[in-house]
């Protein structure tokens, strides 16, 4: 798919059109992103304990040829390696998450050293090598013992995330400058608690409502705490997937469905963050439904402590109907229907349809309808069906057109007035793909799993090249 490119002309008075990219400053930050459980493997190491996905993984029917986390990549064997491979792509930032278990063990108590001595060596290899080091504090690795305990649905669990996040945060900040507290704490609240499609595995929407206030809870109480003890500016945030919401039609039906997607996707998050409050018709919404959101007086207050930076992950645009395909509006417990309704648009291995002109109108939405938030694009990219060849090289043409389209995506919403300050791409290298377990190839470096051995895609040194243009400008 092809995004036309801005005519500049008139305002460069070159007369000459500029590929969307080129309009990116010099000073646009650049990187690739990864998570603990999907990369480092060394699941029983050093004192780590079991996450709800050494759990989820062991049960039948979850997971891709129940493949799990225990090697993955053995990052934590070869972290030294993979950071000369991220120098070499010439990204200016490595976004990684910590591995709550693997620093604090069962959720409670003080620091691993052992677990935490893994963050501190990538840290300085990282800042030895001129990569800033972006921490993602939690990206869906819960103990489980406090899954155990009842999981986020439990009140107590962001207590216990704060507390956890200021173990990191203490052994880091002297050289660490940017924070994020949660990754898409959509899917650890609606796939881990309302759909089971991930770890923990529930199926219980009142729970994953509990889920949602409670992780926000916890950014918030982190947030918090993390600003009090800093001795220096830091960048502290948090990153939401979100992604365009449409109905299929102009009849109520639709447009309410897309409401009620747009509701539970996008503002259900961000209204509480930035407002401080929760949607009135999401709430409404909630309520027809006897689902209510624990608040406790002083909750919003915490949950919107200011913030510097929106992390965005984006893959793909949705369009939804508000009736099943036999022409029911409501499902077999009562509930209205949002159903998404494909667009014939060319799809990733995924089954995600590929609209980057859907990610244009997200990051323009997300600048008017939450102004003054800089944002970064702290995951995107694609899995396709890759083919080496005899020497492992993949030439993934479709890869490298994803990253084409939706980088002058993000270009063309930041000439709409959208404040976005950098890229990551998802992802640095295949790795394990949650319940898709090894089946799914995201990586712009490809993982023979059998001998760990990495070797950069075209689309990895599209990237380089493309970073090294737009420097040069």
């Amino acid at each position: 798919m092809e995004i036309t490119a801005p005519t500049v002309g008139a305002e460069t008075g070159t007369g000459e059109d500029l590929d969307p990219i080129d309009t990116l400053p010099a000073s646009f930050r650049w990187g690739v992103a990864t998570s603990a459980y999907q990369i480092e493997g060394a699941h029983n190491e050093d004192g780590r304990t079991l996450s709800i996905w050494d759990t989820y993984c062991r049960t039948p029917g979850m997971v891709h040829n129940m493949d799990n986390g225990d090697v993955a990549c053995d990052h934590y064997h070869r972290m030294p390696e993979d950071v000369e491979l991220i120098r070499s792509l010439g990204v200016d930032t490595y976004r990684f998450s910590v591995a709550w278990p693997r620093v604090q063990p069962g959720g409670r108590g003080p620091a691993n050293p052992a677990g935490l001595g893994f963050y501190d060596r990538l840290v300085d290899e990282l800042l030895g090598k001129g990569v800033d080091p972006w921490v993602t504090l939690y990206h869906w690795d819960l103990p489980q013992e406090l899954e155990d305990e009842g999981g986020w649905p439990v009140r107590d669990t962001a207590y216990r995330f704060a507390d956890y996040a200021m173990l990191v945060f203490d052994q880091l900040k002297d050289r660490v400058q940017t924070w994020t507290t949660l990754n898409e704490p959509w899917c650890s609240a609606m796939l881990g608690y309302a759909t089971g499609r991930q770890a923990p595995g529930r199926q219980d929407m009142p729970a994953a409502i509990s889920a949602v206030h409670h992780l926000l809870l916890g950014h918030g109480l982190a947030t918090q705490r993390m600003r009090a003890a800093a001795a220096r500016p830091l960048e502290l945030g948090i990153t939401l997937n979100m992604g365009t919401s449409d109905p299929a039609s102009d009849s109520d039906a639709d447009r309410a469905a897309a409401r009620r997607a747009d509701g539970l996707g996008v503002r259900i998050y961000l209204d509480p963050l930035v407002h401080g409050r929760y949607p009135a018709d999401v709430v409404e919404d909630l309520a027809a439904r006897g689902i209510r959101i624990p608040i406790r007086p002083g909750d919003l207050g915490v949950i919107s402590a200011p913030i510097d930076v929106l992390g965005v992950n984006f893959y793909s645009g949705h369009v939804f109907a508000g009736t099943d395909e036999n022409g029911n509006k409501e499902d077999t417990e009562g509930n209205p229907v949002e159903r998404m309704v494909l667009q014939g648009h060319p799809v990733t291995d995924m089954g995600w349809e590929i609209v980057p002109t859907a990610f244009t109108r997200l990051l323009v939405r997300l600048s008017q309808d939450y102004p003054g938030l800089p944002m970064v694009i702290t995951e995107n990219g694609s899995a396709f069906v890759d083919e080496p060849d005899t020497a492992g090289f993949v030439r993934d043409h479709d890869r490298v057109a994803y990253f084409q389209n939706h980088i002058s995506a993000v270009a063309m919403a930041r000439s709409a007035g959208a404040d976005i300050r950098g890229y990551f791409a998802w992802s640095l290298m295949d790795n394990f793909e949650w319940s898709y377990g090894y089946e799914k190839r995201f990586g712009i470096v490809r993982v023979d799993y059998e001998t760990q051995e990495r070797i950069p895609k075209q689309s990895a040194l599209w990237y380089r090249d493309t970073i090294r243009r737009v420097r040069g400008h």
